[in-house]
């Protein structure tokens, strides 16, 4: 079973950049579906972004297409999200998670098996 640590969150200002990692243990990471999810005080975990195993198609939600990029590395194990012009409202705490090979990326919480335990990532103004 992979294990899974996310790294890189932190307390930015509105309109940085900001780059998650997410580190998979195991020689079976590039057979995994991988998605990032995020989960802010109050409210549901909803999902950001996903990636196929090749990492030749990728999900993104509506509200964040063209501010956020996933990308994965799987020589090194690795899962990223690239966040730019960081608003208020992405203060949330941000979970990978891993889930069994698909064609398409899930944007489904229950299509993924194992999860990180976050990062915290704080926009100020």
């Amino acid at each position: 079973q992979v294990q899974l640590v996310e790294s890189g969150g932190r307390l930015v200002q509105a309109g940085d950049s900001l780059r998650l990692s997410c580190a998979g243990s195991g020689r079976t990471f590039s057979t995994y579906t991988m998605g990032w999810f995020r989960q802010a005080p109050g409210k549901e975990r909803e999902i950001v972004a996903a990636i196929t195993s090749a990492g030749d198609s990728t999900y993104y939600a509506d509200s964040l297409k063209g501010r956020f990029t996933i990308s994965r590395d799987n020589a090194q194990n690795t899962v990223y999200l690239h966040m730019n012009s960081l608003r208020l409202e992405d203060t949330a705490v941000y979970y990978c998670a891993a889930g069994p090979w698909r064609s398409e990326p899930s944007a489904r919480l229950d299509a993924y098996h194992t999860w990180g335990q976050g990062t915290q990532v704080t926009v100020s103004s």
